[in-house]
């Protein structure tokens, strides 16, 4: 069985043209906790002037339904994005950085010796204060800017990250740019390094049309949990061509058919694609809505 941490009310809905009101978002992640999405990266602890997005945040959290079933994650960039999310009832923190110099040096002024210095200091404080951490590493299947990312200093940055108290890790790819032996690749040098039973996580972006190929080299290298967005909505606003992320529905469909279960109904999923797309007022990436169940 797999685990979705369902991204569309963050990650899918943060780099949309379109405001999408704190209703809509409040109605989505119902419908997809009635789908049985159990793990829901809700919001972004971020400047809602460079993410306006992103700025109900504490709104958003306050208005969801609490369940002892679901997991509720927000994204969290820095010292000032930890206060924020502990003055709320968070659950999970997803804590982020980029493995690439060039990328976190064009977005954030510093580089990732010092980004993972000043976040690994917020990560025990967030595990101090009674939260689940997942660090979250970007670019960490290479960079726009630089190309490759060695695989050594992801899982520098990793074993700096889990040292500072994270129960779990997340691979993002931030702009779409793995290939499915790569991912294979890196995903048995994490386990190699920290054990087989390291919490590991993927997220893909489908830029290049390969985030289906890529979850399932993921899959069969033993990673059970993945990202992914309803409807395939999502993008960064700080990564050059980066497209929507790996789409839920599809991702399950692929699955189901796999005979691997994930703990949720497809056909509501769909339905919910279906609504995200109304409520966009464009078409979404998702191939499911176009295709049907066959």
């Amino acid at each position: 069985m797999i685990e979705i941490c369902e991204v569309g009310p963050r990650d899918g809905i943060q780099n949309e043209a379109k405001f999408v009101p704190t209703d809509t978002k409040v109605a989505l992640i119902e419908r997809l906790i009635d789908s049985g999405v159990r793990y829901v990266e809700a919001v972004s602890f971020v400047n809602p002037k460079v993410v306006p997005q992103m700025a109900d945040a504490e709104e958003l959290l306050r208005r969801l339904p609490l369940r002892d079933d679901v997991k509720y994650a927000g994204l969290v960039l820095s010292r000032s994005g930890l206060e924020r999310a502990l003055k709320t009832d968070v659950g999970y923190l997803h804590v982020v950085t980029t493995t690439s110099d060039s990328f976190n040096l064009k977005n954030a002024k510093r580089t990732v010796e010092d980004a993972t210095a000043e976040l690994s200091e917020v990560v025990a404080d967030g595990v101090a204060a009674g939260r689940n951490v997942v660090g979250v590493l970007g670019t960490a299947f290479g960079c726009p800017f630089e190309g490759d990312v060695p695989v050594a200093r992801v899982l520098g940055v990793a074993e700096k990250f889990l040292h500072a108290g994270c129960k779990a890790i997340t691979l993002a790819d931030t702009t779409g740019m793995a290939n499915p032996q790569q991912v294979a690749d890196v995903v048995t040098a994490f386990k190699k390094t920290f054990g087989a039973d390291l919490d590991l996580g993927l997220h893909f972006h489908n830029t290049r049309g390969l985030g289906l190929a890529n979850v399932l080299a993921g899959y069969h290298a033993g990673v059970e949990r993945f990202d992914s967005s309803i409807g395939g909505l999502g993008g960064c606003p700080f990564a050059p061509k980066a497209v929507g992320n790996v789409c839920t529905e599809d991702m399950v469909n692929m699955f189901h058919g796999m005979g691997v279960e994930s703990g949720t109904n497809l056909e509501q999923l769909l339905e919910t694609a279906k609504w995200m797309e109304q409520n966009m007022e464009r078409p979404l990436d998702g191939m499911l809505m176009k295709a049907g169940i066959a």
